[in-house]
Order: C-alpha cells, then structure tokens, then sequence
C-alpha cells in the first residue's frame, strides 16, 4: 500500500508531517509517498532515522497557502504544479492508493474534483467528520463544508456514502442515520429537510428520523447529515466546546493546591477521556464522491495528527471504500435512468 502524504500543507509543515510520516511508516508497515519540494523534505528526513522505512519523494515545485483568500482559483491555477494537486494525480494514475493533505481544506476540495473528477452516478461529493458520541462510540456527519447549498437528493447520496464509510471503516452494522434538523418530530425543520425525508424514508437506508443538535453525539446515531453550511457550523462549534472545556478544567484543576492533587490522582483517566475530544485522534476527513481516496485533515495538525489521518486512510484502503462508492454510484445511476424512463 502506498499513500501519498502533501508534506507541504498545513501550519506545522514540514517539520510535523513529515515527523507523522516517519512514525506512520514504521509503525503501519506503509509505504508514505512525500509531495512537495524535494530538498526540503530532504532536509527534513535527515533529522530522522529512516532506516529500512519506504518514503519516496515527490518534487512539487508550488505550495497552496494556508491563508489563501480564494483558494479554489488557486488550485485551478497551480493545477498541475501544487503539492495538493500532485499528490492528487498519483492516485489517479495509480501511482498512490490514496491521499492525505493538511493544507488549504478549500484548495483539497477544487483539486480532487478538478484531479479526480466524481463517481459516476454521485452528483457532489461530501466531507465528512467522525464525532465522538456517548457509549464510546463514533458518528460520522456529513456534509461538513464542500457544499454549502444542496438539492435533496445529493443528501441522500451523502447518506449512502457515509453509510459506505462508517461500515467500511469503522466495521458499524446497518448504520442508524439521522438528519439535522430543528426538532426530533417528523414535520419539523425547513423546506429541504422536509423534502429530504420523504426520500431517506424510501432510500432503504436505516433512517431513524431527525436528529437535533444535541443529539449528534448521543449515541443514537451512527450517520448523521446535512448541508455543508449546517455542518461547518455544527464542526466549527464542536471545536470551540473542545477548546472551552480543555481550557476550563485546565484551569479549574490548578487553580489550587488541593485540586492539583486530585489532578494528579485522575491524570490517566481525565487524559483518556480528553483525547476522545482531540481531533487529532481522527486523523483527516474523507471527501466522499470524488473518484479515489482523497483526505483532508486540520491546519493545526502536528505528528501525532498526521499518523491517525495515515492509519484512516490505510483502513479506508483495506476495507476498499472506493470500491463501494463507486458501486452505490451505479445504482444511483441506474436509478435515475429508470425514473426518467418511466
């Protein structure tokens, strides 16, 4: 297995990436293909012992900046010359089983479409996060920012393809879906969500209904999803909580004596129970659609981030998710034939 790794994207590259990649490698029996400009993932790598590890270098003369103000214009533009967008053509021309960049989430999103282009049959392709939920367990949203308007149906596709994902990966029997919306009772929400569950109901998905905020991470939903808009939202809020309650007990928990040693005492447990919080557990979103394995993980990402998004997209692999994607884009392309036929 071979997965290419943009070395040059994100705010800690490529220092941190590449130290993810040593790691990665060593510990996953991979093989990390490194993209960016030769001579300083060079320089990189020779702060590391690489020892019998396969962590091929390719050169990529141009780098998509982390504040980049029109991000899918500069993909266009350094279509062909970019990290993101070379790395991208690997897995297209088979070189790469998949791809992994910490960079520019927008700059991601244009140039897996432009590189890879859609599954056939699968109208907009979707990103998505895996959440932390009660019970130890997991849910997947999606849409979680490539597309801020949608039709109904594409929230269906984004359904079938998270469903894909969290019994590929995450090994989830029959995944309960639920959709976003401003109440649990049927009838409630906007127009799209009350066009979107007459068609989750028909889809012969496990739909269990509406899901409120405050549900997502109740454990009673495997699938959760919604418009891009909805769910930058409900990613970019969950952070700001994460970052809150990290901060607060922090401080709650040294502020005296006393509490510094109750700390002590629940350290290994306090720390298991924060780092279900910490996005770097969950490596890199996969963006669901385009026609092979593309990722894209947080700007803040350092080694131990770069290794979680290496070991997802491995599994990804393995379980062949992309295979299934591109099955349930046939079917959705032999569904609409048969509707227009009739």
């Amino acid at each position: 297995m071979k997965i290419a790794l943009d070395a040059m994207g994100g705010d800690n590259a490529p220092g941190e990436i590449v130290a993810g990649a040593v790691q990665a490698a060593r510990e996953f029996n991979l093989s990390v293909m490194l993209v960016g400009k030769e001579d300083v993932i060079k320089a990189e790598l020779a702060k590391h012992d690489t020892t019998g590890l396969d962590l091929p270098i390719v050169h990529a003369p141009d780098a998509v900046p982390m504040d980049d103000h029109n991000p899918a214009e500069t993909a266009m533009a350094m279509r062909k010359t970019s990290s993101i967008a070379i790395g991208l053509q690997q897995v297209k021309a088979g070189n790469a089983d998949a791809f992994i960049s910490m960079g520019s989430t927008g700059a991601c999103l244009a140039s897996s479409q432009i590189v890879l282009g859609r599954v056939p049959g699968i109208e907009r392709a979707a990103l998505g996060a895996v959440f932390p939920a009660k019970n130890d367990g997991k849910v997947f949203v999606t849409d979680i920012g490539a597309n801020p308007d949608v039709r109904p149906g594409w929230i269906v596709q984004f359904a079938r393809m998270g469903v894909i994902y969290m019994e590929r990966v995450f090994a989830v029997q029959n995944p309960r879906v639920g959709l976003v919306s401003n109440g649990e009772e049927e009838g409630k929400g906007n127009e799209l969500v009350k066009a979107v569950t007459p068609l989750l109901k028909a889809s012969g998905l496990n739909f269990v209904g509406n899901c409120e905020g405050k549900d997502i991470i109740s454990g009673n939903f495997d699938v959760v999803v919604t418009d891009g808009f909805t769910g930058n939202v409900i990613l970019k809020t969950a952070e700001g909580v994460q970052d809150l309650i990290q901060t607060s007990l922090r401080a709650a928990l040294t502020s005296t004596f006393v509490t510094k040693i109750g700390a002590a005492l629940v350290q290994g447990t306090l720390r298991k129970s924060l780092g279900r919080l910490d996005y770097a557990e969950y490596g890199a979103a996969p963006l669901l659609g385009v026609n092979g394995l593309s990722f894209v993980g947080h700007g803040r990402s350092k080694a131990k981030a770069v290794v979680s998004a290496l070991r997802t997209a491995r599994d990804a692999v393995q379980q062949d998710v992309i295979g299934a994607v591109r099955e349930a884009g046939k079917l959705e392309a032999e569904a609409e034939q048969t509707t227009a036929l009739r």
